[in-house]
């Protein structure tokens, strides 16, 4: 008793945490549906046992009729071959020496006018052949010698199974003819008399009149008559009787089999099963069986569906309104229909919301308020100091140093802080990470210009940009670092003058950014490290790392393109350095008002 409690309370707790549409559709499938599933397989297993049962008289009937019709054709010309075997005279003529071909065509005559012996010989489906070893024996009619008979498959299966008379199938070439069928071979050896010839009776049987006396018994079964795996007759498609035996396979084995044996010729009749005739039948009561499954099975799954509906429609409002807890005014339901459980709960639900409002009200509302008064003051104070420190005095700064340097005809010292005034006004009207590929190379440009003063005849540059590239938003602050680092590391340690080269182009949806510098190289171990860590760039390595400029160029690019931005450094000391940015187009958007924009990844014009 203790373990069916403990069940039960199992049981108890797991229908707690299903919803009530699970419930229902649970008990759906448990009182409705499992236990019509049960009972249609219940009555579909007996019909099918009483099928099967019926089917396997059917094809023992069938094998029994067979059996019979192949048995009795053979066995009338084993009856036949008996007889033969025991003519005295039929003996007589076969051993018999001629002295001329006109003796023995008379004896020919003569033996073959008996009337019983030509009805014999001259039978429907049969072909009989005398054959011996007699030299005074003309070959012709039915008459052969047993060198021709020594050169067939029929004659060396009777010497291998060594017996007076047997029944053979043979597939094997016709005589004068290149081409092969099958045959049907009774073999009898005429040694009662004498054996001093040799002598023999072939019979042989037409094959296909044994196929079409198999097929006129128009069986519903498929028929194989089987020597071992060889499938030597059929009502089926294995009777061509100009290839060869075809093999019975394992699954045609299953089905009912019967064994005969024939003059030592063993046989196997396979009755295969016939098409399952329940199935047919449902099939055929297919519009009913659908009628009932309606009725059955849909008709209450739209009626569980529906008490589902009436549930959870309710309760799923109040689950919602319970949600505004939270906030600072409790929600009503909007409908109190339905005079069952769940509508007087949320009629009770909708009168302690109404009070509970009335004291927030009364009590919290008016404290809250003043609360959000004093705090929006304090902020709108300190938004008024901060509007104070506005970035464009450092233009106004800039610009009154710009004119003092001109009015002492300062001119490069004027030029140049007109340079670091066009950045920095850049950088501050930049509204987020992202900028026009043609506004980050202005701000290279006028990076370079100033440099140039640094450098003089020693920094040399240029800028190209694929008018398709222009518009395409990077990162901001990406190409000027890496050219902010070729300038330190590469033409301030070189003593000559040297090149920076900056180009932006688009191949095969690929975005391609490259900045090289003719300047004094980079050590090959290094640049292997490079590689690595612009790669493999995370926030880790920039706690970590001295100069974090181009490594945090590199992540951002990362983090801008989900991890499939490609990075290549090539360098030769004393020779430059060449870092290729390889974008996949799919990553990267265009300025807003730009025409035929690519399309992102979620499949949407981005622009």
């Amino acid at each position: 008793m203790n373990i069916i409690e403990k069940f039960i309370k199992v049981l108890e707790r797991y229908m707690d945490n299903l919803s009530i549409k699970k419930k229902f559709i649970q008990l759906y499938i448990f009182c409705v549906l499992l236990p019509l599933i049960i009972t249609d397989s219940v009555v579909l297993y007996i019909e099918d046992s009483m099928e099967s049962q019926r089917q396997y008289h059917e094809m023992a009937n069938v094998a029994n009729a067979v059996s019979y019709n192949i048995s009795a054709l053979v066995e009338n010309a084993g009856e036949i071959a008996k007889s033969m075997y025991t003519d005295r005279r039929m003996n007589t003529f076969l051993e018999k020496q001629y002295e001329s071909t006109s003796d023995y065509y008379a004896e020919y005559q003569n033996f073959f006018q008996d009337s019983t012996l030509e009805n014999v010989l001259g039978m429907n489906q049969i072909v009989f052949t005398l054959y011996t070893d007699n030299p005074t024996v003309v070959k012709g009619g039915k008459i052969d010698t047993m060198s021709n008979l020594k050169e067939t498959a029929a004659y060396e299966a009777w010497k291998e199974r060594g017996e007076n008379e047997g029944l053979f199938f043979v597939y094997e070439r016709k005589r004068y003819a290149n081409s092969y069928h099958r045959k049907i071979i009774l073999l009898q050896n005429l040694d009662f008399f004498s054996k001093n010839k040799e002598k023999m009776l072939q019979i042989e049987f037409d094959y296909n009149s044994m196929m079409r006396m198999l097929r006129r018994m128009k069986f519903d079964n498929e028929v194989l008559i089987c020597q071992g795996d060889a499938i030597v007759l059929s009502n089926g498609p294995f009777s061509g009787v100009g290839k060869k035996f075809d093999m019975i396979s394992v699954q045609q084995k299953m089905g009912y089999k019967q064994t005969i044996t024939l003059h030592g010729a063993k046989l196997d009749i396979y009755v295969l099963k016939a098409d399952n005739r329940v199935r047919s039948k449902i099939v055929r009561f297919l519009p009913i069986l659908g009628f009932l499954v309606i009725i059955n099975v849909v008709l209450p799954m739209g009626f569980v569906l529906l008490l589902n509906h009436s549930f959870t429609k309710r309760i799923r409002g109040l689950s919602k309104v319970f949600q505004s807890v939270n906030g600072e005014h409790l929600v009503q339901m909007a409908h109190e229909d339905g005079r069952d459980e769940i509508g007087s709960m949320i009629r009770n639900y909708n009168r302690m919301v109404k009070r509970t409002n009335e004291l927030i009200q009364t009590v919290y509302k008016n404290k809250i308020k003043e609360q959000e008064i004093l705090v929006g003051r304090k902020n709108a104070e300190l938004l008024a100091l901060q509007s104070q420190i506005n970035p464009h005095f450092l233009f106004n700064a800039l610009e009154s140093i710009r004119m003092r340097s001109l009015l002492k005809e300062e001119n490069e010292t004027a030029d140049m802080v007109e340079k670091l005034a066009i950045m920095q006004r850049q950088y501050v009207d930049w509204g987020n990470d992202s900028v026009e590929i043609e506004q980050e190379l202005e701000f290279v440009k006028a990076y370079l210009s100033l440099q140039k003063y640094r450098f003089g005849d020693r920094l040399n540059y240029n800028l190209e940009i694929d008018p398709e590239c222009a518009q395409i938003r990077i990162p901001k602050l990406t190409i000027v670092t890496f050219v902010e680092n070729a300038c330190v590391h590469g033409i301030e340690s070189k003593a000559s003058p040297g090149w920076i080269f900056v180009r932006a182009y688009k191949r095969e949806e690929q975005l391609y950014i490259e900045i090289e510098d003719t300047g004094s190289g980079i050590e090959e171990q290094k640049l292997y490290q490079m590689q690595h860590d612009m790669q493999n760039a995370d926030i880790e390595m920039l706690k970590n790392k001295k100069s974090v400029g181009m490594l945090n160029a590199c992540l951002r690019l990362k983090m801008y393109t989900e991890d499939h931005v490609c990075f290549e450094i090539e360098g030769e000391e004393g020779v430059g350095t060449w870092i290729t940015i390889c974008i996949p187009m799919e990553y990267l958007s265009f300025a807003e008002g730009c025409v035929n924009g690519p399309v992102c990844k979620r499949g949407k014009e981005i622009c």
